[in-house]
């Protein structure tokens, strides 16, 4: 029995350290950028440029899940949305939790959340834990240079996950996703709301700088 015991501390404490703590948000504004990047090297395999064009804000989150029999997952990220001709700063995410399920080892995805429409930039704007698809409506997004043409919106937000260098729609109903209020803190400052950095009413500081850059184009 207590073989079993440590047996079972022992998964539990795997699944957890396979999970990197939070990242500051700098260093999450910086893999945003990197995730970005990809998808645009790749337009056959990516999110359609009119999506991005048309988008109200993004939610950008790299997850890893690690373990066996028990697992663990955590990640962080940030959401930006878009405001007059620009974008607004970014406010720190982050979503995590313990499951119980046949799978070993540690995969790493990259998310990204396409918020449709004003609804979905304020249910991040409002602080505190959003869950995906409680009230909103929410589906897997369309894929690559072919859907271009015929992109019609289908859901308040479309999600997508990078896997091989190519990214997919994926189902993302029920992940919990809060705030990071310490991180938004340390990146600006000063304490701020993610009202007040959605809105633009909170000047982006300059290590936001390549982030909006990218988002540019779009």
């Amino acid at each position: 029995m207590r073989a079993s015991i440590f047996s079972i501390v022992a998964i539990l404490l795997t699944a957890y350290l396979a999970i990197p703590a939070h990242a500051t948000l700098q260093e999450d504004v910086n893999q945003a950028v990197t995730i970005i990047e990809r998808f645009q090297e790749i337009p056959e395999k990516s999110i359609p440029a009119a999506v991005m064009r048309d988008a109200k804000g993004l939610a950008i989150l790299t997850v890893t899940k690690g373990g066996f029999i028990f697992s663990g997952k955590g990640g962080s990220g940030l959401v930006i949305a878009r405001v007059g001709n620009g974008w607004s700063g970014p406010s720190a995410i982050g979503t995590g939790g313990v499951g119980f399920g046949f799978q070993a080892g540690v995969e790493v995805s990259e998310l990204v959340i396409v918020l449709n429409t004003p609804e979905a930039v304020n249910a991040f704007a409002k602080g505190g834990n959003v869950t995906l698809g409680a009230g909103m409506s929410i589906a897997a997004g369309p894929v690559g240079r072919t859907a271009e043409g015929s992109v019609a919106l289908q859901a308040v937000m479309y999600t997508y996950s990078r896997s091989q260098g190519a990214f997919a729609g994926v189902s993302l109903e029920g992940t919990v996703i809060a705030t990071r209020d310490d991180a938004n803190t340390e990146f600006y400052g000063k304490q701020v709301t993610a009202t007040d950095i959605l809105s633009g009413k909170v000047t982006p500081p300059k290590g936001a700088e390549p982030l909006l850059k990218v988002l540019s184009k779009y």
